[in-house]
Parts: C-alpha cells; sequence; structure tokens
C-alpha cells in the first residue's frame, strides 16, 4: 500500500521536463523566426519594409522569459476556450501577451481539459511555463467538497476520530501562499460573520431567512451548505466567501426541488430541510423514503421523534447511540423530551435526502432502526413490532 508520494513526485518530475522541453520548443521557434525574418529583410530591402514589420510582429511573440516572479490567483471559468484563458492570463500580468499562451499551449493537448476554477500561478511567466502551472495540479487552489451528513462544526466519532465539518472546510480552501505568506480564512471569522451579519446580504434565501434568523447565531447556516464541489477564491473576506458559497448551494437546491413555497405534509420549505438532513443522519439511500414516512406520521401525531442523531448534533458527535445522561439533558434539539422537529437541519442534506422529504414512501410506519451491519433499517408500525425490531438488530450486532 503507498501514501501516493512517489506518483506525485514522478507527476512533478514529467511535468518539470514538459515544461523544459516546451521551453526549449519555444527558443527554437523564436529563432527560426529570426532567421527567416532577416532572410526576408534581406530579400525585400527597404521596398517592402512595411510589409517586413508586420511580419515581424506575427513571427515574434511578445514573451516573458523564465518561471515568473511573484504570486496571483486567477480564475477559469466554465466553458472558457484556451483564448479566453490567454487573454485573462495577460490581463492579469501573468504572461506577456495571449499569443504567448497560445502558441505554447497549441503544442499541448492536455490543455483542452482544463477545469474551472482558481489556480495560483506567477507573474511574468513565460507561455510554456504559464501552460505548465495552469495543467499542474499543485497550481489549484480553493477547492472544496462537502459531503452528506456533514455538520457545520468538527465532529469527532467514538473512536476519536475528527471529520472536518462545513467550517473548517471552507476555512482550508481559502489558503493560498501568496508572495510567501498564507493567507486564509479562519474557521472563527466564518463563524462570525454568519452570526453577526444580516443572513439575506450574505445569500441565505427568502424561504430561509426568518427560521435562520431566529435560530442559535453560530448553527444559522447549518443544513444550507449541501453536499458537492465548491470553489472559493483564496483571498476574499468572509462575508464574501459566504456569498459565493450560499449562491452555488441556494441553486442546487432548487434544482433538487426545495426553494420556493412548497408546502408538503404541512411542512414549509425550510421544514422540509430540517427533515432532509434528518433522513440524512438516520438512513442509507435507499431507507431514506421510508425514514421521512415515519417522521412524518410521528409529527402528524404529535410525538416525540426520539431520534438519537438529534440529541448527539449539538455534542458534535458522530455516534449511532446516545448516553442515558445525553437523552436526558433539556435542550432545543434533544428529540427524546420535545416535539415536532428541531430548530434547525442536523447535517448537509445531499440529493436523495431532499427527494425523500418532498416525496415520502407512503406508508404507517412510525418507528425504524437499523438492524443490518450495512445501515439498512426495520420498520414497525406498533411498539411490540419495534421491540422486536431492536433485538434482531442487538442479534445481528448492528448496533
Amino acid at each position: 500500500m503507498t501514501d501516493g508520494s512517489g506518483l506525485r513526485t514522478t507527476r512533478r518530475e514529467e511535468l518539470s521536463a514538459r515544461r523544459a522541453e516546451l521551453r526549449e520548443r519555444g527558443r527554437r521557434r523564436r529563432r527560426r523566426g529570426l532567421f527567416i525574418l532577416l532572410a526576408i529583410l534581406v530579400l525585400l530591402g527597404a521596398v517592402f519594409g512595411g510589409g517586413a514589420y508586420f511580419l515581424g510582429s506575427y513571427l515574434f511573440t511578445d514573451d516573458f522569459d523564465g518561471p515568473g516572479e511573484g504570486d496571483a490567483v486567477v480564475r477559469v471559468l466554465d466553458g472558457d476556450s484556451t483564448r479566453q484563458i490567454a487573454t485573462m492570463l495577460a490581463r492579469r500580468g501573468v504572461v506577456a501577451s495571449p499569443e504567448a499562451f497560445t502558441e505554447a499551449a497549441a503544442e499541448n493537448a492536455a490543455i483542452r481539459s482544463v477545469q474551472p476554477g482558481y489556480y495560483q500561478v506567477k507573474l511574468k511567466m513565460s507561455g510554456e511555463d504559464a501552460v505548465g502551472a495552469i495543467l499542474d495540479p499543485a497550481s489549484r487552489v480553493g477547492r472544496m467538497e462537502v459531503r452528506g451528513g456533514v455538520q457545520l462544526d468538527d465532529t469527532r466519532s467514538p473512536d476519536g476520530t475528527v471529520t472536518p465539518g462545513v467550517l473548517s472546510l471552507i476555512s482550508s480552501a481559502t489558503c493560498a501562499q501568496l508572495d510567501g505568506a498564507r493567507t486564509c480564512v479562519s474557521a472563527d471569522d466564518l463563524r462570525n460573520t454568519m452570526a453577526t451579519a444580516d443572513p439575506a446580504s450574505l445569500g441565505v434565501p427568502p424561504w430561509a431567512v426568518e427560521d435562520v434568523t431566529r435560530a442559535e447565531p453560530g448553527r444559522r447556516f447549518e443544513g444550507l451548505v449541501v453536499p458537492g464541489l465548491y470553489d472559493v477564491a483564496p483571498g476574499t473576506p468572509a462575508a464574501e466567501v459566504w456569498k459565493s458559497v450560499l449562491g452555488v448551494s441556494v441553486a442546487r437546491l432548487a434544482t433538487n426541488g426545495l426553494g420556493g413555497d412548497e408546502n408538503r405534509n404541512g411542512l414549509s420549505s425550510y421544514q422540509l430541510l430540517v427533515l432532509s438532513s434528518l433522513a440524512e443522519k438516520e438512513g442509507i439511500t435507499p431507507d431514506m423514503p421510508k425514514v421521512s414516512r415515519a417522521i412524518v406520521n410521528r409529527l402528524a401525531g404529535d410525538r416525540r421523534l426520539e431520534l438519537d442523531s438529534t440529541v448527539n448534533y449539538p455534542l458534535d458527535l458522530q455516534a449511532l447511540r446516545t448516553t442515558a445522561e445525553a437523552r436526558g439533558t433539556a435542550g432545543p434539539y434533544n428529540s427524546y423530551q420535545n416535539t415536532g422537529l428541531p430548530p434547525t437541519p442536523i447535517a448537509a442534506p445531499g440529493k436523495a435526502a431532499i427527494a425523500s422529504a418532498l416525496n415520502p414512501e407512503p406508508g404507517p410506519w412510525e418507528y425504524f432502526v437499523r438492524c443490518q451491519t450495512d445501515g439498512t433499517s426495520c420498520f414497525a408500525t406498533t411498539l411490540p413490532e419495534h421491540q422486536e425490531n431492536v433485538r434482531k438488530a442487538i442479534a445481528n450486532g448492528a448496533f
């Protein structure tokens, strides 16, 4: 088993060799251009001096020499052509001219696979070096991935393993090494901005503003950053980072069918987001529609949900079970003591969880328990049936 460091070293060596090859090709191309131009000037003389000038402009590309100096972060937009990337780099001072980049890129088919996002490069780079930098995975900055079930805060498992939360993930994505100094927006800065700024000004959608404003400030944006890949601009203030992240996430929520005046089973859009997070935490994907139905049925009967996931949420604990002490501790997320939904989502709900909240599977279930070691749940309508499922779960070693 390997940690991949050898592969990364080999890749860096290959990229370095490729850059050197591209630089040498560029030098040879410029030398050929010089020889051709001199021959033309000798042959044509002063008669065609104007034409020689334009030929010289064509044959000679304005280009910097070497790997560059200083640092810059540039952005490739989705759908950008090679020419558009080149123009952007020239405008930012990364290359001397668009042609310096496009000519070097023409010799490397990999340029067509450049992904949108942020890249850390040098200023005043040769076209060949700029192409190499854009193609180097190590140049990519600002990317983060949020997975289903992740909370705003870091969480720990019973074995001590720590899972980074959304705040930590965003903070890491904002980091870049610029001119010798590492710059990041800290998780504390993100939290303080979330807690004190007007939610609407940061991108919270209208259907969630009222509930978000009413929520505990340090948990306001729980569940609003849904799973997926995000590109965050390093070096931007916390408020701008939130606007960027929430802008992408809210659009994804709308794509998944959540984000208007929906009222399903008597639940508002924000309550459906809360329900989605419960389904995400309580069931594996095939079981989510039944989990959502069981919760909806208990809500309709004004019964306590009695979900361990809600009790563990304010403890930042990822665990299947709860302790008697935790269940006996009063708080807004203790669904063993309170009726109704918790005040906010308890995690980032994925597409399947949202779909299950919008369209729960029809059925009479009011109880469920994880009864198989693969996470599969057993569902019941009555308490005796549920107690039998719990015995099976224990016998199966499911919890």
